[in-house]
């Protein structure tokens, strides 16, 4: 595994250099699999701690997803996590997928309740023998393999389905309660949410890790239309910064690339040492964004 270094000069104390994660989606072609492992490569030697790989709505990558885990698992030093959600699956079913992941030497799952397999906004409806909430699936992990690690999903917006946000970090100290140790949060880019939702999360006596979900905007209208339907807000000011780039997408970069350091750099000024970023295979954003936080690759990694 490579190290990583903080850019201070020598003599200075160097700063903490915050722990970083990637999220990654399975490919559906061959040439989204080579633009993947080219991501891959490009990231590895910033030593995250983990590296993630999404489960689409009704186990629709199932085998995709699984095919990717392994072959970081088989390829790289990097240490994978399998996304599992209980969307139109047995729990039979889905014991066995948690049997295949411990197999292969994974020891880390996101834990999901999943998307309705109908789509963002229609009515979820879990499998009738399938776990019901996404605290029984995490239970059901602990259960069957207590060495996995299990993260979970939190909603500093509160989830869109939850009717109040104390209702919310109800289901997240459920998930708590069933062995989760680390949440991961939807994307939010008001820095203020992710402190006050913080605050109420500490005061109901949930204490672990928090970790900000964090994603660059390479096309900004098409995040905006995805992240709004998962319940994230979009600010006027957010979306005044992209106003006139539709046709100019070395300038988007540009711009998504200061927006989002700007948000790491303030957060992590505030004290937060641990992120995890949606890069939506793609490496050139969050390569840069982890460069501005003071994370070097130290030395190659091994090739993918």
């Amino acid at each position: 595994m490579t190290e990583v270094t903080s850019a201070a000069s020598d003599g200075q104390r160097a700063p903490r250099v915050p722990a970083i994660s990637f999220e990654f989606f399975p490919p559906k072609t061959e040439e989204m699999e080579r633009s993947l492992w080219e991501t891959i490569k490009r990231l590895a030697p910033l030593s995250p701690s983990f590296v993630s790989v999404t489960y689409g709505a009704g186990g629709s990558t199932r085998e995709r997803t699984h095919s990717t885990i392994a072959r970081i698992r088989k390829e790289t030093d990097l240490l994978p996590a399998a996304h599992l959600t209980c969307v139109g699956a047995a729990r039979g079913e889905i014991d066995e997928i948690v049997d295949r992941y411990h197999e292969v030497g994974v020891r880390h799952i996101v834990a999901l309740r999943g998307d309705p397999a109908t789509g963002l906004g229609t009515l979820y409806a879990a499998h009738p023998d399938g776990y019901q909430t996404s605290a029984e699936l995490v239970a059901g992990i602990r259960k069957r393999h207590p060495d996995i690690e299990v993260s979970v999903s939190a909603y500093p917006e509160k989830h869109p389905e939850s009717a109040t946000i104390d209702a919310d970090i109800d289901t997240l100290q459920a998930k708590v309660d069933a062995g989760a140790s680390r949440a991961i949060t939807q994307v939010f880019f008001d820095n203020d949410l992710y402190f006050r939702y913080l605050d109420r999360v500490r005061a109901r006596g949930i204490d672990i890790p928090i970790v900000p979900g964090i994603m660059p905007m390479h096309n900004f209208k098409q995040a905006r239309a995805f992240v709004t339907r998962a319940g994230t807000s979009v600010p006027d000011w957010l979306a005044a910064k992209f106003e006139g780039l539709d046709d100019d997408a070395e300038t988007r970069k540009l711009v998504a690339a200061t927006v989002a350091a700007g948000q790491v750099q303030k957060l992590a000024k505030h004290g937060v040492d641990t992120f995890h970023f949606y890069t939506m295979n793609r490496a050139d954003l969050v390569f840069a964004i982890s460069h501005l936080l003071g994370i070097r690759p130290h030395c190659a990694q091994k090739a993918a």
